[in-house]
């Protein structure tokens, strides 16, 4: 089964649909050329002093940048992106409130073999969430063209209708190749069973990986340590919050007396009572 792609001038409601049946679409050509080549100028540095992965998941040949938020102002332009974030927010409407979960620049290298196919929300301590109940949405925006050659992403579409717990030992056989051209993203539910592909050429495969989940969850990538408090206090509200400066529902992640996360950021944005 072939993997979805829509075109650029697709709606957040279209992507959440296709998620729905499919779990994962490709959106060809969103990003603009020079949002990517800033957002690759600005992270250089930080991708270039980054230690590749410890153990054969994270991928020996692989690296994995993160703080992008802090790091990259180009980046937010990204999570904040209306298409992506408004299919996220689609797809977990039936959260009150949704949060940004991950930000990262994934390089896989030449030589990486395969990640073992699995489900990202498997990250929850493995817990049985409900069949078709999603927690998380992700998407991985091509930095460099994706081919099967070079370590696309690789896909099963329509596993977020399987089981739970499922193993796919021949992982090409399995799987398809997410294959996009820079500037696009491919995006998917924590359901999905995926995997990085094997970088068989000679270059790096680079993605950036933004993921959002339900507030109520604990976050991946620890978004209020990660970036400096302040750097925070100049950022936009509508990122702050979805950075998690606000209640995840009625009374989740108050500060002390009872106080609106955002009152420690932006006091002059701080909700009163338990209404946000």
């Amino acid at each position: 089964m072939p993997v979805q792609h829509l075109p650029p001038t697709a709606e957040p409601d279209e992507v959440a649909k296709v998620l729905a049946d499919d779990g994962v679409c490709i959106v060809d050509d969103l990003a603009p050329a020079g949002l990517l080549d800033r957002l690759h100028d600005e992270m250089r540095p930080h991708i270039e002093a980054t230690a590749t992965g410890p153990d054969d998941f994270s991928g020996h040949a692989t690296t994995r940048t993160g703080a992008l938020v802090a790091r990259s102002p180009a980046a937010r332009e990204l999570i904040m992106h209306p298409l992506a974030l408004g299919a996220a927010q689609a797809v977990l409407s039936h959260a009150k409130v949704i949060q940004l979960h991950v930000t990262q620049v994934i390089g896989i290298g030449p030589g990486q073999p395969a990640q073992y196919v699995h489900r990202d929300q498997w990250a929850y301590d493995h817990y049985p969430f409900p069949k078709g109940y999603e927690v998380q949405v992700n998407t991985i925006w091509a930095l460099t063209d994706f081919t099967e050659e070079n370590g696309a992403t690789r896909v099963i579409p329509g596993s977020n209708h399987l089981d739970d717990g499922l193993h796919f030992p021949d992982i090409e056989a399995s799987t398809e190749p997410a294959e996009m051209a820079r500037g696009s993203v491919v995006i998917y539910t924590g359901s999905l069973y995926h995997g990085g592909g094997a970088n068989r050429s000679d270059a790096v495969r680079y993605g950036i990986n933004i993921d959002y989940n339900l507030s109520w969850l604990r976050q991946e990538e620890n978004q209020y340590l990660a970036t400096p408090l302040e750097l925070a206090r100049d950022l936009p509200e509508d990122l702050l919050r979805l950075m998690g400066y606000q209640r995840g529902a009625y009374a989740l992640g108050y500060v002390g007396d009872l106080q609106d996360p955002m009152e420690v950021v932006r006091p002059d944005l701080a909700v009163r009572g338990f209404t946000s």
